[in-house]
């Protein structure tokens, strides 16, 4: 999965230098603890026993309120499918079965931080723009 990551943000940095400036080791590293943690899922897609797309899910949770209940968020990220594989159902599959978790798991919403270039995708498979999100981008 973390090759696939590195993979996923190459085609994103198109025209960069092709080679990383951090080591695949360091996403291997993260995402073994995260799952192993609980707080984050994923899910994969294979053919010949090779990992051909993958998406991850973390749950936000929510404080306590007295009025509504605090079903948790789903954060959804590091959505990938390989070239070889688009266009034949596997990103329906990935999504699906997400959608399928969060909804037996009592998720509340999901949200997803599209690119330019996935923004139609996330919204032919029933994301929407939100009403109430704000951002505030911190400079370091």
């Amino acid at each position: 999965m973390a090759e696939l990551r590195w993979t996923f943000k190459q085609e994103d940095h198109e025209g960069r230098p092709a080679a990383p400036a951090r080591p695949v080791e360091e996403a291997e590293r993260w995402i073994r603890d995260r799952l192993s943690e609980g707080h984050w899922l994923a899910w994969v897609v294979e053919t010949g026993g090779i990992i051909r797309g993958h998406v991850f899910l973390c749950q936000v949770e929510r404080m306590p309120d007295p009025y509504s209940d605090n079903t948790p968020v789903g954060y959804v990220t590091n959505f990938y499918v390989t070239p070889s594989q688009r266009n034949k159902g596997a990103g329906s599959v990935l999504l699906g079965a997400l959608k399928q978790h969060a909804r037996s798991a009592g998720f509340d919403t999901l949200i997803v931080w599209p690119s330019e270039r996935s923004s139609p995708l996330w919204q032919r498979s029933g994301f929407q723009l939100p009403e109430e999100l704000l951002e505030l981008p911190l400079d370091t």
